[in-house]
């Protein structure tokens, strides 16, 4: 619990964004009756699943949008995203400081919902991937910037990029999109301007919603 405590008072975002994933699948898995497909049988998973029929037929369904960052299929899914969020989120949470951290997050994960909800439109979607992909592109900044060795990040970001063209059942434009978003706010966040961090950022994140909303 201590370390809990420590780990909240340092990167707040990252630690309740992780504590929620971990809430929102343990809630599915036991409506669902299952640890290996928590999403079926969930009436949670049934409201907050990234389904574009759904979204563009229902109304406020454009939420799925955030609501299925927060969703994982299995518990594998849920640990192998929780891992990454953890510890991707909270050196990049400790450099860009909390509020402007949380204004990516939500970045990234809408704006690959919206990738989503526009390339792949049919396919039921659920994760936190699309955040995890867009925070290991601003890790290669994060690590630029402290002089680091850059060659870990590049890798793991090529490994995951290989991963989603060769596994199967992994949503490949929730990756790309988020990867995409990362890129483009990596060009953002790092500089020393503070106008151009925050106004490029919530550009970024009002231009994500509004093409959930136009779907």
């Amino acid at each position: 619990m201590d370390t809990l405590r420590r780990w909240y008072r340092d990167v707040p975002v990252t630690t309740l964004a992780t504590l929620a994933a971990v809430v929102v699948w343990t809630i599915t898995a036991a409506q669902s009756g299952s640890i290996r497909n928590s999403i079926a049988g969930s009436s949670l998973a049934e409201s907050w699943l990234l389904w574009g029929p759904y979204v563009s037929t229902d109304g406020l369904d454009w939420f799925r949008a955030l609501g299925a960052v927060f969703l994982h299929i299995d518990a594998g899914h849920l640990a192998i995203n929780c891992i990454m969020l953890a510890l991707i989120g909270r050196e990049i949470e400790r450099h860009l400081g909390t509020a402007l951290y949380a204004a990516v997050f939500l970045t990234g994960g809408i704006g690959a919902s919206a990738a989503v909800l526009w390339l792949d439109h049919d396919t039921p979607t659920a994760g936190a991937s699309g955040v995890v992909f867009a925070l290991m592109v601003l890790l290669v900044g994060v690590n630029r910037l402290r002089g680091g060795d850059l060659r870990a990040p590049l890798a793991l970001i090529a490994v995951n990029v290989a991963y989603t063209f060769l596994a199967a059942n992994v949503s490949l434009w929730g990756h790309l999109g988020g990867l995409l978003c990362g890129l483009l706010m990596m060009m953002l966040v790092f500089q020393p301007r503070r106008e151009v961090r925050w106004g490029g950022v919530l550009v970024l994140l009002a231009i994500a919603c509004a093409l959930v909303v136009a779907v």
